[in-house]
C-alpha cells in the first residue's frame, strides 16, 4: 500500500481488533484439526510473553495485526499473524512480518520460528514465510507434528 501506515502496540480492547480476531479465530478452528490448531484467543494473547501489534493506515482503519513470544532468551515465535480481509493482496502480511523481525531482533531475539497450516487457506502465508528468508524446520517448543503441520524458523543473527 502506498498510504501512511503505523504500529500499535497492544489494543486488544479495540473492537476492530477483536472482530479480526475473531474472524481469524473461526477461520482456524474451521480449517485445521483439532490436534493441529494452535491459535490463540484474545485471552492468550495477553500473556506476559506476548507483544500484540496492530498496523493501521493515516485514516486508522486496521490493516493486520500480529503477535511476537518469547520462547526462551534468544528464541521468538511468531503469532496471531493476520491481514484484514479488506487489505488482502496489498503487502500488509509483509509489513507486519517486517515489523515483528525488527520487534524480535531490538529484543536480542536470534532465532524467529512459527507454526502454521499446510492446507490451501494457508497457501499465501507460506509464500510469503518462504520468501522473507523462513525455511521448513521440524517442531519446535510444545509443538507435536502432525500432517497438517508446517514449522518455519530464520536465523535473525
Amino acid at each position: 500500500m502506498d498510504c501512511v501506515q503505523s504500529f500499535f502496540e497492544g489494543e486488544l480492547d479495540r473492537d476492530d481488533v477483536r472482530d479480526l480476531l475473531a474472524h481469524h479465530f473461526a477461520e482456524m478452528r474451521a480449517d485445521s484439526p483439532p490436534e493441529a490448531c494452535h491459535v490463540l484467543p484474545i485471552d492468550g494473547l495477553r500473556r506476559e510473553a506476548i507483544r500484540f501489534f496492530s498496523l493501521r493506515d493515516a485514516a486508522g482503519t486496521l490493516l493486520a495485526v500480529g503477535a511476537l513470544k518469547r520462547l526462551e532468551d534468544k528464541h521468538g515465535e511468531v503469532k496471531s499473524m493476520r491481514t484484514h480481509p479488506d487489505a488482502l493482496g496489498t503487502g500488509v502480511g509483509g509489513t507486519m512480518l517486517d515489523h515483528l523481525t525488527a520487534v524480535a531482533r531490538s529484543m536480542g531475539v536470534e532465532q524467529l520460528s512459527l507454526e502454521t497450516g499446510n492446507s490451501p487457506l494457508f497457501d499465501a502465508a507460506n509464500r510469503l514465510y518462504q520468501r522473507e528468508g523462513f525455511v521448513r524446520c521440524g517442531p519446535f517448543g510444545d509443538y507435536a507434528d502432525t500432517p497438517f503441520t508446517h514449522f518455519y524458523t530464520k536465523a535473525l543473527s
